[in-house]
């Protein structure tokens, strides 16, 4: 919209552009009012460059007394219907490369002698928006500008942008040489395969004019990168959304990958568009870092997130294979990028450079498909609906060799560019997004649902660990749970023996433990335990009997392992202690000795040890899981055997122990029981 204030007046100026024949210099007659006129030729052409003259301010081809007769003539006038393969706008001229100079890069010069006409104020030159790749332009000798940066080793050049230079500030009219002194990269036509010199006419008009024509230009660059810009932040919110539901679910290292790739396009994307707008970032540099770094790492990436999103086995060997592509691929192509190809690299190494260039790009193709395939075949519903996805991430990846074929790659809808590229990476990240939002969710549900399951288990828990103690006489009860998380795995069951069925004789069984693991599994494994202690209680009050038993349910259950202390106290005191594998108990705040045991589950007629005592009036028996003794702290200091001694010296209730357990940074299942023998026979409740 910028453009519309030159629009109107440039549109109504009249151009009267006339040829002469060439004679000594190539000319062309131009007639300006307050207008401009594209200086097609035929120019003057030659390779390599000028020699300095000593003591000359500058270069001897740019005077215009240079006699360049024998030079090659070049028509600059762009053919009826031609465009740019690269970018599809119109009025493109091919490069000297395609016109007779197949192989040649470096210095090259364009002149151009014309008699100016009717110049009454301050004039200038726009250059042509596509050049290769650097230019300094001389005007009756005298230097007026240049784009890119000159020195005795060649030219850094930058991304060709709309530029325009005033001339000489003394010329109104008259006849004026204009010589162009041009420099190409020799990696330039790798890049582009009709590359060299200027793509497009230069125009010469009033200063006014120009500066119109150079704001439409911009205007047009402008319009050409909308959908740039569009990418960048369709790839910045996909970022955040990556790296967001991440956070959310670390157990989904899809999410990770994703995010890395949005990281790689963002990065291409945005060194295009700053090597668009400013010289901050040479080309050379930008076409290194982009074909030689980015490209084959994005490809990569791409790979390992779909493999990681179809949850494919063998991640360690399709890593190495992978990274050994990126890695190859990248060498391979750093050697035809400057500074090495020219440089190092030979130019005649292309013969095999470019192939293996090919090859290696298009085995990181194949393995893209590959892991589709596996997808599919994994999942039929999941690879269906990501293969289209897929192909887009293909199309993105590898739509620049679609200029082998001179197909172009932005199209120009209503004056908007849109590339191929662009399109097939905001269509592939909807897709993805599409996905992303049903396994989202898929798995909110399957938590839901597993949320249920655990809250299941728990109410379970809840009715096999008993809150309310029995009362037995002459004893006091105290316990205390604190399961690390829903469902816990430690368990206790307090069972007094009863003669007939009713009348308590005035002994009770004890049996503690502590199940492998965590969660549901855990939680159901501690019901399967509680039925059976439940279920031996029936025909034996005896604590080896008990662990034997336990020991052959858990025998052939896998993983089903769970350290366990039973203990039998009769009502005058006597206890009879069956361990396999559980923390000894502490009586009166020391710890017993007792021989070590396998856990039970872990071997069939396993011996678990047994030892008797007798727990005198105001003696007490506190049982306790290794939940207290490994509970850490945010320096990975663990509580530890020692706090817990220090502790049990003076009275304490096992609540208190729990609690200071769990302040100090519970890590397992908590669960202390105290037993303490009253002086009297009177009945007490904890």
């Amino acid at each position: 919209m910028r453009g519309l204030r030159y629009f109107f007046p440039v549109l109504f100026l009249s151009v009267f552009v006339s040829f002469l024949a060439p004679q000594a210099h190539a000319q062309q007659q131009v007639t300006l009012g307050n207008a401009s006129a594209p200086l097609t030729g035929p120019w003057k052409f030659h390779t390599g460059d000028s020699p300095q003259a000593k003591g000359a301010s500058a270069p001897a081809w740019a005077q215009p007394g240079f006699d360049d007769s024998a030079w090659a003539t070049m028509d600059l006038t762009p053919p009826p219907g031609s465009f740019d393969p690269v970018i599809g706008s119109s009025g493109y001229l091919l490069g000297w490369t395609a016109r007779g100079y197949k192989g040649h890069s470096g210095y090259a010069w364009y002149r151009l002698t014309t008699n100016v006409q009717d110049g009454r104020t301050r004039l200038a030159l726009k250059m042509p928006d596509d050049v290769d790749d650097a230019y300094q332009i001389y005007v009756n000798g005298q230097y007026v500008g240049e784009f890119g940066r000159f020195t005795a080793r060649g030219a850094a050049a930058y991304f060709s942008q709309p530029r325009a230079f005033l001339l000489p500030e003394n010329f109104r009219g008259g006849p004026v040489t204009f010589a162009i002194r041009m420099w190409m990269g020799a990696f330039t036509p790798l890049v582009d395969p009709d590359a060299g010199g200027l793509h497009g006419p230069p125009v010469l008009g009033q200063a006014s004019a120009i500066g119109g024509l150079l704001q439409l230009d911009w205007d047009a660059e402008d319009r050409g990168n909308y959908i740039a810009f569009f990418q960048v932040a369709i790839l910045l919110l996909a970022l955040l959304v990556a790296f967001g539901l991440f956070w959310l679910d670390r157990k989904e290292p899809a999410y990770v990958w994703l995010g890395l790739a949005c990281a790689a396009m963002l990065s291409l994307q945005s060194m295009n568009l700053v090597a668009n707008y400013t010289t901050w970032m040479g080309g050379n540099t930008v076409f290194l870092l982009e074909d030689a770094v980015l490209t084959p790492a994005t490809i990569g990436i791409w790979v390992l997130f779909w493999a990681y999103w179809f949850r494919l086995g063998g991640m360690a060997r399709l890593h190495r294979i992978v990274w050994g592509l990126v890695v190859a691929l990248g060498m391979a192509t750093a050697m035809l990028r400057a500074p090495l190809y020219g440089g190092l690299v030979p130019v005649h190494a292309i013969v095999w450079l470019s192939p293996l260039n090919l090859v290696l790009k298009l085995l990181l193709g194949v393995l893209l498909v590959w892991v589709t395939v596996r997808g599919i075949r994994k999942d039929r519903a999941e690879g269906w609906l990501a293969l289209p996805a897929v192909l887009l991430v293909f199309l993105s990846r590898y739509s620049e060799e679609l200029l082998v074929l001179h197909v172009p790659t932005i199209v120009y809808p209503f004056g908007v560019g849109i590339s191929i590229n662009g399109i097939a990476t905001i269509l592939s990240l909807a897709i993805i997004t599409v996905l992303l939002l049903r396994r989202f969710l898929r798995g909110q549900h399957e938590r839901e649902q597993f949320r249920m399951e655990m809250e299941q288990a728990r109410q379970v828990q809840q009715m096999l660990i008993p809150e309310a103690l029995p009362v037995l006489p002459g004893f006091t009860l105290e316990s205390e749970y604190r399961p690390a998380q829903q469902v816990g795995g430690d368990f206790f069951q307090i069972i007094p023996h009863a003669t007939d069925g009713s009348v308590l004789d005035g002994s009770v069984l004890i049996v503690a433990g502590d199940v492998a693991g965590h969660g549901l599994q855990a939680g159901m494994l501690v019901a399967l335990i509680v039925g059976a202690i439940r279920t031996a209680t029936d025909t034996s009050f005896d604590p080896l009997a008990m662990l034997q038993s336990l020991n052959r349910r858990l025998i052939g259950r896998g993983q089903a392992h769970a350290t366990c202390l039973a203990l039998r106290i009769e009502a005058n005191g006597a206890v009879a202690l069956a361990n396999a594998g559980h923390l000894p108990p502490y009586l009166n705040g020391k710890e017993m000795p007792m021989e070590g045991a396998l856990p039970l589950g872990m071997i069939a007629n396993a011996e678990f040890s047994v030892m008797h005592f007798q727990l005198a009036p105001g003696d007490r028996l506190m049982l306790m899981s290794d939940g207290v003794a490994e509970a850490q702290d945010e320096q990975g200091q663990l509580f530890g055997f020692d706090r817990i001694n220090t502790m049990l010296q003076q009275p304490i209730t096992a609540a208190e122990v729990a609690t200071a357990a769990q302040e100090f940074g519970q890590e397992d299942d908590i669960s202390v029981l105290a037993v303490t023998r009253t002086a009297s026979m009177q009945s007490e409740v904890a």
